[in-house]
């Protein structure tokens, strides 16, 4: 047998699970979009689209440590450091590379990692990366204090990127021994809440507080940081492999970030239209029965089970022009297949409307 047959057979186990996943060549035309993470609409921002085409350098030549050093970069940082309050921020090349690196590096300097169990593949595979030994905790219920190991490094989203969910990260921090660091992912908290779309982790100021982020949601650009004391900044730039080893950022998506996070800053109405647009959401959802919560997310699951079922609703959603995605293990848990629906700045309660009115005909079918 060869490595194509038994690739085949993998193939095969995955269909027959209901979890094959195929890409499309091409979006749907004239489809209403609830699956995109550009929660502010700054994608397609004229003004962020200028900065981006102002520029006169496509690729940025390598990575920053050689040949890819450029000004932008170092100002985006700036920027971010500002809009955080934190000392310092380093870009990566994704948000992805951006946890790979800040995990592998923060696990050096403990015992053992406490992660949600809810985390997103990006940390869990750089806890793998890790050698530091690691306890998976239920999800938002860290241990007892007096049970955990320590130093350690708490590992968790603000803001949950399949449930929606927020923790409380006011009390993780206080539940924080001296020695301890807690590495936050605000990738679906940034631009969406905070004094001027900071995040839930702007105003806790600690030094065992470090962030992490994405350029290429809210922002609606492209790349990963990590924001915190100089001394993690110091040394992801030396220990990082995801770093180091990486070609850094076009320089123009580095400006087009930066005026993103300065759009994003000031225009307090982007946020406001985009929770006007959850609570419509919600209270669509809630009228079919469908749980909701409260928490301030763009993120609204409408949980349905069975993989089966939940592939069924989406491609019904997708023949009338509405793009809801199908979510599966190993994504969520087993039995947890939902459809995941991400609200925008740019969607009417007319949007709204017609998606909740699809979603009970096609619920009540499926």
């Amino acid at each position: 047998m060869s490595y194509l047959d038994r690739l085949n057979e993998s193939l095969a186990a995955i269909r027959a699970r209901g979890r094959y996943r195929s890409l499309r060549s091409h979006q749907l035309e004239n489809a209403i979009d609830f699956s995109s993470n550009d929660y502010l609409a700054l994608a397609t921002d004229a003004r962020v689209a200028l900065a981006l085409k102002q520029r006169q350098r496509v690729g940025s030549g390598g990575a920053r440590l050689l040949g890819g050093r450029h000004r932008e970069h170092s100002m985006l940082e700036e920027e971010l450091a500002s809009w955080l309050g934190r000392e310092r921020a380093l870009l990566f090349s994704s948000g992805y590379h951006a946890a790979l690196g800040a995990v592998t590096v923060l696990a050096s300097a403990v015992h053992r990692i406490y992660s949600d169990e809810l985390n997103h593949a990006s940390l869990i595979d750089g806890m793998r990366l890790a050698r530091a030994p690691r306890s998976i905790y239920p999800h938002a219920a860290l241990p007892p204090k007096d049970e955990r190991e320590h130093p350690a490094l708490i590992v968790t989203e603000s803001i949950f990127s399949m449930d929606g969910d927020a923790v409380d990260l006011h009390a993780l921090l206080a539940d924080l021994h001296d020695d301890d660091v807690l590495l936050v992912d605000e990738a679906h908290a940034l631009g969406v809440v905070g004094p001027e779309g900071a995040g839930l982790a702007y105003g806790l100021d600690d030094p065992r507080v470090v962030v992490l982020g994405t350029l290429s949601k809210s922002l609606g650009a492209h790349g990963g940081f990590i924001a915190g004391p100089a001394v993690v900044i110091e040394a992801l730039v030396n220990m990082a492999r995801t770093f180091i080893f990486d070609t850094a950022l076009p320089p123009a998506i580095a400006l087009a970030a930066r005026v993103a996070i300065k759009i994003a800053r000031v225009e307090e109405d982007r946020r406001e239209r985009l929770h006007a647009s959850v609570r419509h959401l919600r209270a669509g959802l809630d009228a079919l029965g469908i749980a909701t919560i409260t928490d301030p997310s763009p993120v609204v699951p409408v949980v349905l089970g069975s993989e089966e079922r939940a592939v069924r609703v989406a491609e019904e959603l997708a023949a009338l022009r509405l793009i809801a995605p199908a979510i599966r293990p190993p994504t969520v848990p087993v039995g947890s297949s939902r459809l995941r629906l991400s609200l925008r700045a740019d969607l009417s309660t007319d949007h709204v409307d017609l998606l909740v009115r699809s979603l009970q005909r096609c619920l009540a079918t499926s």
